[in-house]
């Protein structure tokens, strides 16, 4: 393993050494939280995976009593669920129950991986910066694990909801593979995370600038579409649910426009000097 240099002391080769370490170590740190994921994998699929697929889930009951108390009555009510979810292949439930262990091993590990990044970037930044290492990756593993909790607990009961009333005809009846119904999982719960990770992603592009906030707002109104057809997307077809999603969203990319602003005036500042 390369020896820590100064960035401007390491080769390509140093550089692509570190990089391979890096891999090396994430990788070996979603093996391990993968394989403790295993004891508790009865949990995990029964409670945690397929508990959207139930009437009795968090979030149904919570649009219930919101639906009470907004006069809507029992239009936001669920009862049932009109689908089934089979499986189709030979090895479809030993391959999702790898995937979805190695999916938990990633999002426990995400503090860690977070590390190793940072260790590999911060000799690109100020001494200064280093030292917000802690600060760096509290706040991203939290944005993180605050976008999985949204992508659980509101994009994919939204989703589910959808789906399961959804039909071109009373003949045609819902049955699920397997495989659709985690693949769905798997991209609402990655996707929130990764985009509630937004504000830190731009904190580098305006560090390295490749992004302005002048961009950011010149552009706001784009965001602002693409978030609501995304909303749309996911949640059923009332304006409760679709602003209940694009609510957070939005509110993200202006914490992103925030830090662009902060980040850009404290980089003129440095170059004034």
């Amino acid at each position: 393993m390369a020896n820590k240099k100064n960035l401007g002391e390491m080769s390509f080769l140093d550089h692509l050494e570190e990089l391979r370490w890096l891999l090396v170590r994430s990788t070996t740190a979603i093996i391990i939280m993968a394989f403790l994921t295993y004891f508790i994998s009865d949990y995990l699929f029964d409670v945690i995976i397929f508990g959207p697929t139930r009437p009795t889930f968090f979030t149904y009951q919570f649009f219930c009593e919101l639906s009470h108390k907004l006069g809507f009555a029992e239009s936001i009510c669920i009862t049932e669920m009109p689908f089934i979810i089979q499986n189709t292949e030979m090895e479809g439930q030993v391959n999702v129950f790898v995937w979805m262990c190695i999916l938990a091993g990633f999002i426990l590990s995400f503090p860690y991986i977070l590390w190793e990044i940072w260790k590999f970037i911060s000799p690109a930044l100020y001494e200064k910066e280093r030292k917000n290492a802690k600060v760096f990756i509290f706040v991203s593993s939290l944005l993180f694990f605050l976008g999985v909790i949204f992508g659980y607990f509101v994009v994919i009961p939204m989703s589910v909801n959808f789906v399961a009333t959804f039909t071109v005809s009373d003949v045609v009846k819902n049955q699920f593979t397997l495989e659709s119904y985690m693949g769905m999982v798997k991209t609402s719960i990655l996707a929130s995370g990764l985009f509630f990770e937004l504000p830190i992603i731009i904190f580098f592009l305006t560090k390295l600038g490749l992004v302005t906030p002048r961009f950011l707002r010149k552009y706001w109104k784009y965001a602002v579409v693409i978030i609501l057809i995304v909303a749309a997307i996911v949640t059923p077809p009332d304006v409760v649910s679709q602003t209940i999603v694009a609510i957070p969203m939005l509110l993200i990319y202006e914490l992103s426009i925030f830090i662009s602003v902060l980040v850009y005036k404290n980089k003129n500042k440095l170059e004034n000097v």
